[in-house]
């Protein structure tokens, strides 16, 4: 699963051991070398699609980690893009990264659930973070977005289609989250990291309870399931001009 260059077992073991923040601080030197971080595949998929409905303006990356959402942006906004995370460790590794001419990099630490910007951001996208909040939490992180995207700016996030049960996916996973949270029953702080944390009939409904317009596309780079649907969709969720959560 790693790497010659990522962590060793015993830095996990140390990571897991610690908060989310710390945790990730000591991991941002080799998070770039573990599975945590969204394949290439996915952000190179997902600019293709921004790029039909593009070009956007300013870009906010939403628990940016080491940069690579902010790389997506770069490709599709023609404006400032910002990367904002808890983690100074992760936000550290991203600063040092040397990037290609393109519009210009903010980075600030701060909490996603408490966003320090107003209504000025064209496009947010999110890779891989939802995992990170606990189900009670994303009405709260979902607010918080709407209230930083401007009118007709949108939300984007890539959603890969759940494994099916029973298959050595699922049962990893599976296996994963339920060592989390009996990690997190007998230990503190708690380390919030679930796989199999949002489905995506409660992601959709919580948009749109928060005031987005929400649809998707599928992304065709990665086909499609026995059943039809699309191994991975990109969710789109639209702020109304002039349009206040909870209406419809």
């Amino acid at each position: 699963m790693f790497s010659p260059e990522g962590p060793r077992l015993s830095e996990l073991a140390v990571q897991a051991l610690s908060s989310v923040e710390r945790g990730y601080d000591l991991l941002a030197p080799k998070f770039d070398h573990t599975p945590f971080r969204t394949p290439d595949s996915v952000l190179d998929a997902t600019v293709a699609a921004l790029l039909e409905s593009g070009p956007y303006g300013t870009g906010l990356d939403l628990c940016c980690g080491t940069g690579a959402g902010v790389d997506v942006l770069r490709q599709v906004c023609r404006d400032a893009v910002t990367g904002v995370d808890f983690s100074t460790g992760m936000l550290e590794v991203a600063r040092s990264r040397r990037r290609p001419e393109g519009p210009d990099v903010s980075w600030v630490r701060a909490d996603a659930r408490a966003l320090p910007f107003g209504p000025e951001f064209d496009l947010v996208v999110s890779f891989g973070a939802l995992g990170h909040f606990l189900p009670s939490e994303l009405p709260g992180l979902f607010a918080q977005v709407h209230k930083v995207v401007r009118p007709g700016g949108r939300f984007v996030l890539p959603v890969v289609a759940p494994p099916r049960p029973g298959s050595p996916v699922h049962a990893m996973l599976l296996g994963f989250d339920t060592v989390m949270r009996v990690r997190n029953a007998v230990w503190r702080p708690p380390f919030v990291m679930y796989y199999r944390a949002v489905r995506f009939g409660d992601l959709w409904h919580g948009l749109e309870r928060a005031g987005f317009r929400v649809s998707f596309c599928a992304l065709p780079e990665f086909g499609r399931r026995r059943d039809g649907s699309p191994r991975v969709r990109l969710l789109v969720a639209e702020k109304g001009e002039g349009r206040s959560p909870g209406t419809h």
